[in-house]
């Protein structure tokens, strides 16, 4: 679902302010692109209801840092 989102774009440049022939990007997402961020946020959220589903059944657990602290299963960082 993803790779449909990314792939399916097409881009129109204009050339001396008429709109040239539609063509698609071939490599996808690049740094800059406003779609990025979203993309990291969609993501993240999913992997991290995953991660709690999973924690939830029992099929992992978290670690404690210390004694009497609440259980840590996952950080996410974004360094931007």
């Amino acid at each position: 679902m993803v790779m449909a989102c990314v792939s399916t774009v097409s881009f129109s440049v204009l050339i001396n302010g008429k709109p040239g022939e539609p063509f698609q990007p071939t490599r996808g997402l690049r740094q800059g692109d406003p779609f990025s961020p979203y993309l990291f946020l969609i993501i993240s959220e999913a992997l991290s209801r995953n991660i709690m589903k999973c924690i939830e059944s029992g099929e992992i657990k978290g670690i404690r840092i210390a004694r009497g602290s609440p259980t840590l299963s996952h950080l996410f960082f974004a360094d931007d």
